[in-house]
């Protein structure tokens, strides 16, 4: 699609949402928004972008359709049954992200479609865990359960349908109140300008010296290199994340739905925990509510309260290894989990250490010491950074880029 097409597409889908949300009311209005979004969703996320979009998209509302029964069925249920919703959609993500691509290219012999991997289906990590933490929120009695059609505009809204940010549910119908929420117009549009300016030029700037670009072209490099990469991928992903996202939040803002921020200056973390309440926060929240709290109370409960801390520890390992599986199925995705998992378990036990040593005054000025301060946030910045080269190559990758440099 080309850009000025793109552009007055969006154009005309944010205007005709705003109007939904204030001229009409009731189920009509629930219903217009939903078949909006699923029109913007088919339209800009899936027609002509692969082959098969239409099955790939029947599959996607079908995998939806399923949910909400299961959130119909068991969310409001006492015990255990509410879970049965919760992992629906998760099971979906396995089934989707997981299952080994020879497995589909079988499956699609047996249909007759030509699968050759893992197919497509966009925004299904970020779909996943906004579905399922919407069955806790129901459980818990945070918010009514849905109608069918309040799910669907939940589920398919597009500004945050491909890469996030996580909202919640009760967040997303704070634009659904009697009285619509009216963000200012200038400063969504300025943002929606930055995040087009740091996800389409600046990460297209920085992508030119990353690994794909710098390293991986079977030529020798001088170790420099690496460490320009290094830097480069780090700069280039957070220019392409945090570009989008600001575009979903300036968009969403423009329609009336309030989005999350999913990023806070994470170049200005002092250690890795400080970098995940920066980077990806909407995520960070999730496995916070949904993963931390209650594997702590479960291992604190199991070992006893003299060891809350290696309850605390162990947890943070489960958490961070899930963050990993969750970004991609392959070993490298672990590692990267795991690397951070160390990351904040040494934090966890150095912060415990220099409390019992400096006490309580000695440690508050050693946090406000402002040259420790820079020292740990260049350590910090230069620890997740280097992380990233697992996330960003698989291990055959890896090696070929260390036997390339002299």
């Amino acid at each position: 699609m080309a850009l000025v097409t793109l552009i007055v597409a969006l154009s005309a889908y944010i205007l005709v949402c705003r109007v939904v949300l204030r001229r009409l009311s009731g189920t009509w209005r629930e219903i217009a928004f939903a078949f909006l979004n699923i029109a913007g969703v088919y339209g800009f996320l899936f027609y002509g972008h692969q082959s098969h979009y239409v099955l790939r998209f029947a599959i996607y509302l079908g995998i939806v359709a399923f949910q909400y029964i299961m959130v119909w069925a068991f969310s409001e249920k006492e015990g255990w049954k509410p879970w049965l919703a919760f992992f629906t959609p998760i099971f979906a993500l396995i089934l989707i992200r997981y299952i080994p691509a020879p497995t589909y290219v079988e499956i699609g012999h047996i249909l007759g479609l030509p699968f050759h991997g893992i197919p497509e289906m966009v925004g299904i990590s970020y779909l996943a865990f906004r579905s399922s933490r919407l069955v806790l929120e129901v459980r818990n009695r945070s918010v009514k359960r849905p109608n069918f059609w309040e799910y669907l505009n939940f589920c398919f809204f597009l500004p945050t349908m491909p890469v996030g940010p996580i909202n919640t549910y009760a967040n997303y119908r704070r634009g659904f109140e009697v009285v619509p929420l009216d963000f200012p117009v200038g400063r969504c549009a300025l943002r929606i300008l930055v995040g087009f300016v740091k996800f389409e030029f600046l990460s297209g700037l920085c992508n030119q010296l990353t690994y794909s670009g710098l390293l991986r072209d079977d030529h020798p490099h001088h170790w420099i290199d690496l460490p320009v990469a290094i830097l480069f991928f780090y700069l280039y992903l957070y220019c392409n994340f945090s570009g989008f996202c600001d575009m979903a939040i300036g968009a969403a803002g423009l329609i009336g739905i309030p989005v999350p921020e999913n990023f806070d200056n994470p170049f200005a973390a002092r250690n890795v925990k400080d970098f995940w309440n920066r980077w990806h926060m909407t995520l960070s929240h999730y496995m916070r509510d949904v993963v931390f709290g209650p594997f702590s109370k479960f291992f604190a409960h199991l070992l006893g309260p003299k060891q809350v801390d290696h309850a605390i520890a162990l947890t943070i390992i489960i958490v961070f290894l899930l963050v990993g599986i969750w970004h991609g199925a392959g070993w490298n995705f672990l590692a990267y989990g795991a690397v951070h998992a160390v990351g904040v378990v040494a934090n966890l036990y150095y912060t415990i250490a220099l409390k019992k040593w400096l006490g309580r005054d000695g440690f508050k000025a050693y946090n406000a010491n402002p040259w420790i301060h820079a020292v740990a946030v260049v350590l910090t910045f230069c620890y997740c950074g280097t992380s990233l080269i697992l996330f960003a190559n698989t291990f055959p990758e890896i090696k070929d880029i260390f036997a390339s440099l002299k």
